[in-house]
Formats: structure tokens, sequence, C-alpha cells
């Protein structure tokens, strides 16, 4: 059935080249290859486009996905999960996504596709979120950080230490005194650029000069 095939296919793409753009196109034929016939796996071809949506930083979009006919005949709990998903997204809100998790726990963690990307997901929006808290400062406590973002100052230590590992976070942590210490990023040096520049151009007029000269000789 040319559905399955599709359905298999966005599940690779999403797995394995995390290519959610092409994924989400065979996951729509999926849906309406399942949905002409009324098969349940309809549903699952659905989810997988909203998650997709999610993955790919339109979460808006899964609002208007929702509003059709068509999905409208798959309401429920697995639709509204995702919807909840959307919605914390939106708000970039690691609270609500939490409470997402908790509310739809079944509907999120039983489908190992799903899962995987919710894991995937919750590391992105924490990430988003540390960033938020420590942008206006150069010194602060991870304490601090830990009552802001709500999760235990361990984990929140360990997830800084991870982004400054991983460079995406510029600076050191200083767990004598309890603080993070945020560096400027490097900035280039224009003048530099610009000297180098200069010094080509020179070097271009000297060979043509040399070469106008040998002509004359």
């Amino acid at each position: 059935m040319q559905a399955a095939l599709d359905l298999q296919s966005g599940i690779l793409h999403a797995a394995d080249e995390k290519d959610f753009k092409t994924a989400f196109s065979y996951f729509y034929e999926a849906f309406e290859g399942y949905n002409s016939v009324d098969h349940p796996k309809a549903i699952v071809a659905l989810k997988y486009m909203l998650l997709s949506k999610i993955v790919l930083k339109v979460p808006e979009d899964v609002a208007s996905l929702l509003s059709g006919k068509l999905a409208l005949r798959y309401s429920g709990r697995e639709v509204d999960a995702l919807r909840a998903i959307a919605q914390a997204s939106i708000k970039r809100s690691l609270a609500d996504f939490q409470q997402a998790l908790v509310d739809f726990k079944s509907e999120l963690e039983d489908d190992p596709i799903i899962k995987c990307h919710m894991e995937s997901l919750y590391d992105t929006m924490l990430e988003q979120n540390l960033e938020r808290i420590i942008e206006p400062y150069v010194k602060v406590q991870i304490d601090h950080v830990a009552m802001c973002i709500g999760l235990p100052r361990e984990k929140v230590e360990l997830k800084l230490s991870q982004m400054i590992l991983d460079k995406k976070l510029s600076g050191i942590l200083d767990q004598g005194a309890g603080v993070l210490i945020i560096f400027d990023e490097s900035k280039e040096d224009k003048t530099y650029a610009a000297a180098i520049d200069t010094i080509a151009s020179l070097s271009k007029v000297v060979d043509t000069l040399y070469q106008k000269a040998k002509k004359l000789t």
C-alpha cells in the first residue's frame, strides 16, 4: 500500500536524515492515503505531521492543520497531546512543556518516534530558557538560575557545563563560588582584516607596474 510506504519514508527521513521538511510531505501523503480508506493508521500519520511542524520550529502551523475538516475527524487525546506541545513551543515555556508531558504521558511516551523527539525538544527548550535567563548577566548565581527555571541546582549546573563544552555558551562555571561567568563573544578585528585587504591590493598594483616596466625595457 502506497500510504504505508509514504509513512515509512517519512519516518526514515525524520530519524536518519533529520529532514523533517521532506518527512512532512511523506506524512501528508500517508495521511491522505490512509484517510481515503478510513484506515486506523491515519491518526499516526497526522501525529507525525504535527510533530514535524513542531520540530521545524513552526508550531503555529499546528493550529491551522487541526482546523481542517480531515483533521477534525481525528480529534482526541493523541492530537491534543501534540497541540499542547505546540502551544508550549510557541510560548517557549518549559513549565508548560513539562506539564504537557505529565498530562499526556501515555500519548507522548507510548509511540517511540514521538518519545525520541520529545526528549530532543525538551533539551532544546531547556537551552533556550537558560540562555534567556542568563542573557542580562556577566556573572550570575547558579542558585538564581535554578530558581528562575524551576529545576534542581545540580541539573542546571550539569546542563550549563554541557553547553559550555559544546560551545553553545561562552563562559566558565566557578563551582567554589557557585556562579556562572559569561564571556563576551570574541569580535573579529576589522582593522586587521582591512590591513590585509590593503596589502593584497598594493601587491596587485606593484605586480601591474612591474609588468608595464618590463614592456618598456
